[in-house]
């Protein structure tokens, strides 16, 4: 039987914790007595280097709990790079993976046909919502707004998916390959290819704590998406550029065609107006352009996407496999093809 590792990324979720943990451990607990998964299987949470009593939990927890483990960070590293260190620290340990947030508003009973879809041969299988009911109006627009856009700008996603999937080993050893230090994972585990499919499931409201993606870091995580898989912005630049210059060249007909015919303008208004308009375009041209840059000076400088200052899985008994029994740093783990 397949060992299933559930990855939870865990940011200050002192009060959501316990219960996550409770409702995974049953979900856990079900799956190995109905034998569809293997009894070494582990919930893997990652600390994303809170501030309040997270880390604690999770330590003493897996004191009393054999199927709770964690590793824990050196620091805040962020939601993507606390996901792909939890795949990072378990991909020796298990055969299968789910990711999910700590905050249990995707449906847990989802892993059930999660590990069915696995078993029929699906190495990818994607959690996504069925509606969007419980977001405000607003939500649900923009929602709909970034993954229109991001199809037309030719990124493969899955709408109304985030980072709730299951994936196999081979899938997560190609996923953990990819070299890029900006990771959008909602447009990166489709690059990976290998069959998938979609479980369908009702989204709820968080239970316990504060939501940890504002308006602003929802904003900022879609121009993270946008500009990771496309360089549609800065064609958007050219043709800006384009439209630019034949308006500049419709005032300069237009102004030689007022003066010939006598009529004086006074093309103070219009000046500024003109200047505004480049000046404008040009300032948006150069923010864009030094997004890019921006994303390249991170590339080169090859700094770790993590580190792990404490790994629990080290200290379980896991001794039908032969593993690194080491705290995985991002650097060591670079020698199995993963993100540096």
């Amino acid at each position: 039987m397949n060992k299933l590792m559930i990855v939870v990324p865990a940011y200050n979720e002192e009060e959501a914790l316990p219960k996550t943990l409770t409702v995974l451990d049953g979900i856990l607990t079900d799956l190995i007595d109905k034998q569809k998964i293997d009894s070494k299987s582990r919930i893997v949470i990652v600390n994303d280097g809170s501030a309040d009593k997270t880390w604690e939990i999770i330590e003493n927890t897996a004191k009393s709990n054999p199927h709770i483990t964690g590793v824990n960070f050196s620091r805040n590293f962020g939601h993507q790079n606390a996901l792909v260190a939890g795949l990072t620290a378990a991909r020796d340990y298990g055969d299968i993976f789910i990711t999910i947030d700590a905050d249990l508003q995707d449906d847990v009973n989802a892993i059930y046909e999660m590990v069915d879809e696995n078993a029929k041969g699906f190495d990818v299988v994607y959690g996504a919502r069925n509606s969007r009911e419980t977001d405000s109006a607003f939500k649900r627009g923009t929602a709909d707004m970034f993954y229109g856009l991001m199809g037309k700008l030719g990124v493969e996603m899955v709408p109304n998916a985030a980072d709730y999937r299951l994936m196999s080993q081979r899938a997560v050893d190609h996923l953990l390959s990819f070299k890029e230090h900006n990771l959008f994972l909602r447009g990166v585990v489709p690059r990976v290819g290998f069959p998938s499919t979609v479980v369908y499931y009702a989204r709820k409201e968080r239970e316990e704590g504060t939501s940890k993606y504002p308006l602003t870091k929802m904003i900022t995580f879609a121009w993270d998406g946008i500009t990771s898989f496309s360089v549609a912005p800065m064609r958007f630049i050219l043709v800006a550029g384009i439209l630019s210059l034949l308006v500049s060249v419709g005032m300069v007909i237009y102004a030689l065609y007022q003066q010939i015919s006598g009529q004086t303008v006074e093309g103070w208004t219009s000046l500024m107006v003109s200047l505004w308009l480049i000046g404008g375009f040009q300032m948006i041209g150069l923010a864009i352009i030094g997004e890019y840059i921006g994303k390249i000076f991170n590339e080169v400088k090859s700094r770790p996407r993590f580190i792990i200052q404490d790994n629990l899985l080290s200290d379980q008994d896991f001794d039908d496999k032969q593993v690194n029994t080491q705290p995985i740093s991002h650097s060591e783990a670079h020698k199995h093809d993963e993100l540096n």
